[in-house]
């Protein structure tokens, strides 16, 4: 790609018509790429029925083409029209849960291009709610087909800066619309009867299953990939989310001994933890012990051990509770890398 130059402007009302709004619809109707808050990561977003701006999104990510993106739109009316077909569990999930961070994979339209899907006969549909993203579809009147706004594997972003370090150069505007705070979108497969989890998210499955009443969500989980598998969402790839430090994740008591032998040895250890007692210097990141607080604070959290110059970066592994399991996958998935200690 020819280096580009990349502007940061900051939204001031977050209405249609906004200045910096109406700049970012008219660069996405003219086939390029945005980076813009949504209410769980910052995403980098082109026209979805663009087949030559969808390949920008994968050129500056250094994404996998194999790797399918997630399409935001303004409302159910405007889901359906990209959908094959539409099922009753989906409506009844839309109109728990939109706007808001679920994706429903369902039966693509041939008006989705193959370089969207990653090859997959399904797409994932998305109403967000941050007025931001809301403000850009509907100056845009399109349909947004955004990942996470960062190097393919990398840290998901929550901050414009976080988008900036990774991408500058390689897009063309970053909308800083402050800071956000979750995790990625839910994402659930309703393309067959028996809806499954694909991603886990904000969106529980005892949430889901009390819309859900009498149809039962899957037990099964979706399954590990084998090399080169296409993978029928996004986050579904081994390594993902993950820091250049090296990054390990132990129960509490280990993470403490292991945190110890590599000090003693000279080695610079960040912490990621819930334990105050052991918030003792600037190397320890301390986040409140629920999964709320570690969804919306564990990106921002690993940024800043990456940043930190530490030579290793030791996470507390959370709970083994339902209500955690977002934040697990994240974390395991940022910690696939093999480590040498």
């Amino acid at each position: 790609m020819q280096p580009l130059k990349t502007v940061v402007l900051t939204i001031i009302n977050c209405g249609v018509d906004d200045d910096v709004v109406q700049k970012a619809a008219a660069l996405l109707r003219a086939g390029e790429v945005v980076a813009f808050p949504t209410e769980t990561v910052y995403g980098l977003g082109a026209n979805a029925l663009d087949e030559g701006a969808i390949t920008k999104i994968f050129e500056a990510k250094g994404r996998p083409a194999n790797n399918p993106l997630i399409v935001h739109v303004l409302d159910i009316c405007a889901a359906r029209k990209l959908a094959a077909s539409w099922p009753d569990i989906a409506t009844l999930l839309a109109d728990a849960f939109w706007p808001g961070p679920l994706t429903l994979v369902l039966p693509r339209t041939s008006s989705v291009p193959d370089v969207v899907t990653g090859g997959n006969q399904t797409v994932g549909l998305r109403v967000p709610a941050h007025p931001v993203a809301r403000a850009i579809l509907t100056a845009a009147g399109l349909p947004i087909a955004a990942p996470s706004a960062n190097r393919s594997n990398a840290i998901s972003p929550t901050r414009a800066a976080h988008v900036l370090a990774d991408l500058d150069g390689l897009i063309p505007l970053i909308i800083d619309g402050g800071a956000t705070n979750n995790v990625e979108s839910t994402v659930v497969d309703v393309s067959t009867p028996s809806p499954r989890i694909l991603r886990p998210g904000p969106i529980t499955a005892a949430m889901l299953q009390a819309v859900l009443g009498a149809v039962r969500l899957s037990d099964v989980q979706a399954p590990a990939l084998e090399a080169g598998e296409c993978p029928s969402a996004p986050g579904q790839l081994p390594v993902h989310y993950a820091p250049v430090t090296p990054t390990v994740i132990l129960p509490a008591h280990d993470a403490d001994a292991l945190t110890i032998r590599l000090r003693d040895k000279g080695r610079l250890v960040a912490r990621l933890t819930s334990s105050n007692v052991r918030a003792d210097d600037q190397w320890t990141v301390v986040l409140q012990p629920s999964a709320k607080a570690w969804q919306a604070g564990v990106y921002d959290a690993l940024h800043a051990l990456d940043d930190s110059g530490a030579d290793v970066i030791v996470i507390d592994a959370p709970p083994n509770s339902p209500e955690w399991a977002a934040v697990n996958d994240r974390l395991s998935r940022a910690c696939a890398r093999a480590v040498e200690l």
